[in-house]
């Protein structure tokens, strides 16, 4: 920041940048446990209804690429009311579907919106905010979108209640959809404030050469997060198989996953705070390293005494290691984003931590038919290389003083 610009004042655009971004993800927040529902309810099997909740995941890996291209093109609010425009065409296709089908190309579509309307925030983000404050602003990014994805099934739940039909979690949506709008089109600009867009849009470097000239980047730490996203996407198939497997009931393995789930999100701040003061491998080891222990050990506790007892441990285990890295993929991100047209290397970034999410549940799938222990080992195992690929490389892509 030169002495020219004016201070940096982030409070001044929180409610714009935050507001919009929790009511999308708590609308779709409501709508992703009720989406295998609603596709049995429409005659599809469960291994059909499974492979259709899975594109949302999809959509997401798909769309990532081509979204670094629309926000440059486009810019980051234009991008986001877009990308709402494109969900509410996903609802309306799912809410209208009267076969399994149908339903698919819905969520898919829903999944391609959340692509784009993340990837818009993550670049306003790299390109307005101090690096001084780069790791808080997205690990909160990161909060919020948990939070949301919390918040969601709890009126979702409630909603269903009293109505008595999966289909009113999309209407949750949908209105948390419009109501995204509506924040984006009251609420100051944050575009419009501070220094002035890094590149015309449209103007940068185009996408494939975005991605061309930092390959070598994308290789080397895009394969660490890669198996970042692996391991985190890991506990959330990995875990409630574990207590199906011991015989935990569902009302205590639902328990045990939410305490989990919130120490996980206490921890967003901390993560981004130390991340900002001390380092990026400061949240970067802690997270990776203990989730290579807690699914090592996981990998031994299966017949043990007590092992109801030692999978509440691992589980919390396994949430405080991965609130600990709260916001370090789009933290890395930013920092290694080139400031000409961020939006485009931003997208293949995340679509390395996407692939590694998307790729988990079919690893986990795969091993767990040999053995359960053996899955988890295997995780284990991918989080310490995971840990060794960022240690190694982070030094080389990220200044250890801060660049102003």
């Amino acid at each position: 920041m030169t002495a020219a610009e004016p201070p940096f004042r982030f409070r001044s655009v929180a409610l714009a940048v935050y507001l919009p971004t929790i009511l999308f993800s708590t609308g779709e927040g409501a709508v992703l446990p009720m989406i295998p529902v609603m596709a049995h309810t429409l005659g599809a099997s469960l291994s059909l209804a499974a492979a259709i909740a899975a594109m949302v995941v999809v959509g997401e890996l798909v769309g990532d690429i081509p979204a670094g291209w629309f926000v440059a093109r486009f810019g980051e609010r234009n991008s986001m009311i877009g990308a709402t425009g494109l969900a509410l065409a996903g609802i309306g296709l799912s809410l209208t579907a009267t076969a399994p089908w149908p339903l698919m190309v819905g969520v898919l579509l829903i999944g391609l919106a959340t692509s784009v309307f993340a990837l818009a925030r993550h670049a306003f983000m790299t390109t307005r905010v101090p690096l001084r404050y780069r790791a808080r602003a997205l690990s909160a990014l990161g909060g919020v979108f948990r939070a949301g994805w919390f918040i969601g099934p709890l009126i979702a739940a409630a909603v269903i209640a009293r109505t008595g039909t999966p289909q009113a979690a999309f209407w949750i949506f949908a209105t948390g959809c419009a109501a995204a709008v509506v924040a984006l089109l009251v609420l100051p600009d944050p575009e419009a404030r501070g220094d002035a867009r890094p590149a015309a849009a449209g103007h940068g470097p185009g996408l494939f050469r975005t991605i061309h000239t930092h390959r070598a980047t994308l290789l080397r730490m895009g394969s660490g997060v890669a198996l970042v996203g692996a391991t985190r996407a890991a506990r959330i198939t990995l875990l409630p198989l574990w207590a199906l497997s011991i015989g935990l009931s569902e009302a205590h393995t639902a328990l045990v996953i939410g305490l989990a789930g919130g120490l996980e999100f206490a921890l967003f701040y901390t993560s981004g705070q130390l991340m900002d003061r001390r380092g990026r491998l400061w949240s970067v080891l802690p997270c990776m390293l203990g989730l290579g222990v807690g699914f090592l050990a996981l990998a031994f506790l299966h017949d043990v005494p007590g092992r109801d007892l030692w999978f509440t441990g691992v589980a919390f285990l396994l949430g405080v290691a991965n609130g600990m890295g709260s916001g370090i993929v789009m933290t890395l991100g930013a920092d290694l984003a080139p400031r000409d047209n961020p939006a485009a290397f931003l997208g293949a970034w995340r679509f390395s931590s996407d692939a590694g999410q998307a790729a988990s549940p079919l690893l986990i799938a795969a091993l767990a038919s040999l053995s359960l222990p053996l899955a988890s080992g295997v995780i284990g195992a991918l989080a310490f290389l995971g840990a060794g690929l960022l240690a190694r490389f982070i030094p080389r892509y990220i200044p250890h003083r801060p660049r102003r």
